[in-house]
């Protein structure tokens, strides 16, 4: 019987009610290798301190779990390309805290949506994103205090709705290589952002294809997480609506192929589905995703 391949690290966004280590207790029951959390209300400007104590045991909980690589994600109020200048200094403020607040507790990238420019165009928001992540990064150290590795943002594309700079692989391509220390900013892959902007991951040959704009645009060295959703809506529909996996219209063949594709093995992946009662919808979407098998290599002359 031929071996199960080796699949990336892989979990869930989990919940940190309670206290931060929580996650991690939640994460274990659900069997994951990495997770995604919040570091503060993503709802809110404000979070409540993270103390020395609480980090502490967040940093032990972790180590002693098998969960591998741990990411965030940033608030949704950030929008760092907004026309509005008090709400894109406090924009800049919150993701300094945010990571910051990584850096205390040993995550290791920051998912963060790159905003929306509002009006002002593409090109003068993906100027200004640059310029915000220039003005957060050089206030924050790059090796955090203590030794812990140091935090990536990860720019997360976008399914493209309204004026959400992302939904193109170029847009964010096009920030890493404005920004001073692109070394430190990295992306986030969401397969249902993905598919609503009209990559056609669903196909062998647009994965194919997705994946190799991927490797030319950004390097396979940028890649820090993927989000693996399914799409309530069709293809190219630039809406984001998340489905269960399986359960939606990108079909599980897609999934089977970014798990089992040894050039991601290294890339955690996490579900950012609805978590359901005691987390049944992650465990039900875990489940289905450990049992995919890996896909059949077509024969050059076979069908495609």
């Amino acid at each position: 019987m031929p071996k199960p391949s080796r699949l990336p690290p892989l979990g869930a966004h989990v919940s940190v009610a309670g206290g931060m280590t929580t996650a991690i207790e939640r994460a274990t029951t659900l069997g994951c290798t990495a997770i995604q959390l919040f570091v503060k209300n993503a709802s809110q400007w404000r979070g409540r301190e993270v103390g020395d104590e609480e980090a502490a045991a967040f940093r032990a909980a972790h180590a002693a779990s098998p969960v591998g690589p741990v990411v965030a994600h940033a608030s949704y109020l950030i929008n760092l390309c907004t026309l509005d200048p008090a709400l894109l200094e406090r924009s800049r403020e919150a993701l300094a805290d945010e990571l910051a607040r990584c850096a205390r507790l040993g995550v290791q990238g920051l998912v963060l949506h790159p905003g929306a420019h509002l009006g002002a165009g593409e090109e003068a928001g993906i100027d200004c994103v640059a310029a915000s992540l220039d003005a957060v990064l050089a206030e924050v150290p790059e090796v955090p205090e203590g030794g812990a590795p140091p935090v990536r943002v990860l720019l997360e594309n976008t399914a493209g709705q309204g004026s959400c700079l992302g939904y193109r692989l170029e847009h964010l391509a096009a920030i890493r290589e404005r920004v001073a220390s692109p070394h430190r900013v990295g992306v986030c892959i969401d397969t249902c952002h993905a598919f609503a902007a009209g990559y056609a991951i669903h196909k062998p040959a647009g994965y194919e294809d997705f994946l190799a704009r991927v490797e030319e645009l950004l390097g396979l060295d940028a890649l820090g997480c993927f989000h693996l959703n399914d799409s309530v809506r069709p293809f190219a529909s630039r809406r984001d609506r998340h489905a269960h996996i399986g359960e939606g219209e990108i079909g599980l063949a897609a999934f089977a192929r970014f798990l089992h594709d040894p050039r991601l093995e290294a890339v955690p992946m996490v579900v950012e589905t609805e978590p359901g009662d005691e987390m049944e919808g992650h465990r039900r979407d875990l489940e289905a995703l450990r049992g995919l098998r890996k896909p059949r290599r077509r024969r050059p002359d076979g069908p495609s």
